[in-house]
C-alpha cells in the first residue's frame, strides 16, 4: 500500500479532442518536473477516464492519499460543485481513501507570467509594454465570485507594465471579445493585444479567437496550454494541499 499522495488533475473535458490532448500534454510536464510523483487525469465531462474511475484504479493499486487538483482558473460552479460532489461519491464507497482538495490555479503570478509568455510568443517584446493595450479574454461565467477575479487579475497583470488591460468573456458575461478590442481602439490604443486566458483549445477559446479577429486585433496569443509556469503551479497548489489536513471539503479560493 502507498503511503505517498498522488495527485489527481481534474479537468472540465471537451468534446474537441484538442482540449484531452493539450490537458495531458501539461500533466507530462508535471511528471517530468517531479518524477518521483504519481499524476493522474481526470475529467468531469465528455471525456473519460471520470473522477470515479481514476480515483477506483488509484484505490486497487494501492493509493489511500490523493490531491485532487481543479484544472479551473476561477472558482466557479465547477469549483464549487461539480468536483466536490463526484470526489464526494468516491470516498463514500471506497474506505479508507483520503482526499485532499487543492486550491483552484488562479490567482497566482505564474500565471501572469504563463500569459506573458504567450504574447511573446505571439511577437510582442517587452519594450511593447508600455504602448500595448491587452484584453484578457476568459471563457466567462454566471459566477459572481468568478467574474471578479477576472476582473483582479487583470487589474493585477496591468500593474506589471502593460498600458492597458481589460477583461472579456466568451459567454455569460460582458464585455465580449471583440467589444472589449473596439473599446480599447477607440480609447487611443495603436497596438491591442488578445491574451486568452484559458487553459487548453475547445469553444470557448475559439469564440475567442473569433471574437479577436472580428474586433481587429493586432495581437492574438495561444492559450495556456502546457506552459512551464502553469506546471510549476500545479506542483505549488499540489504541496499546499498535501500539507493540509487530511479531509474532503469545498473549495476556498
Amino acid at each position: 500500500m502507498s503511503t505517498a499522495p498522488a495527485l489527481l488533475v481534474i479537468a472540465h473535458g471537451s468534446r474537441d479532442p484538442r482540449h484531452a490532448a493539450t490537458v495531458h500534454a501539461l500533466t507530462g510536464r508535471v511528471r517530468a518536473l517531479r518524477p518521483g510523483l504519481r499524476v493522474e487525469t481526470a475529467f468531469l465531462d465528455f471525456n473519460t477516464p471520470t473522477v470515479g474511475q481514476v480515483l477506483s484504479s488509484l484505490y486497487l493499486s494501492g493509493v489511500r492519499e490523493v490531491v485532487a487538483l481543479p484544472l479551473l482558473l476561477t472558482r466557479a460552479f465547477h469549483a464549487k460543485s461539480d468536483i466536490p460532489a463526484a470526489l464526494a461519491e468516491s470516498t463514500a464507497r471506497l474506505p479508507g481513501l483520503s482526499v485532499r482538495v487543492a486550491d483552484v490555479l488562479g490567482p497566482s503570478a505564474l500565471l501572469l507570467s504563463a500569459l506573458d509568455r504567450r504574447l511573446a510568443e505571439a511577437g510582442l517584446t517587452p519594450a511593447d509594454r508600455a504602448t500595448t493595450a491587452v484584453v484578457l479574454a476568459s471563457a466567462g461565467s454566471t459566477d459572481p465570485e468568478a467574474i471578479a477575479a477576472i476582473a483582479e487579475t487583470a487589474r493585477e497583470w496591468r500593474r506589471t507594465g502593460w498600458c492597458a488591460v481589460r477583461p472579456a468573456f466568451a459567454s455569460a458575461a460582458l464585455p465580449r471579445t471583440q467589444d472589449a478590442v473596439r473599446a480599447l481602439r477607440a480609447e487611443g490604443f495603436a497596438r491591442v493585444a488578445v491574451a486568452p486566458y484559458v487553459i487548453a483549445p475547445g469553444r470557448l477559446p475559439d469564440r475567442i479567437a473569433a471574437g479577436a479577429e472580428a474586433g481587429g486585433a493586432d495581437v492574438l496569443a495561444e492559450v495556456l496550454g502546457p506552459a512551464p509556469e502553469l506546471a510549476r503551479l500545479l506542483l505549488r497548489r499540489f504541496d499546499a494541499a498535501a500539507c493540509a489536513p487530511a479531509r474532503l471539503s469545498a473549495l476556498t479560493a
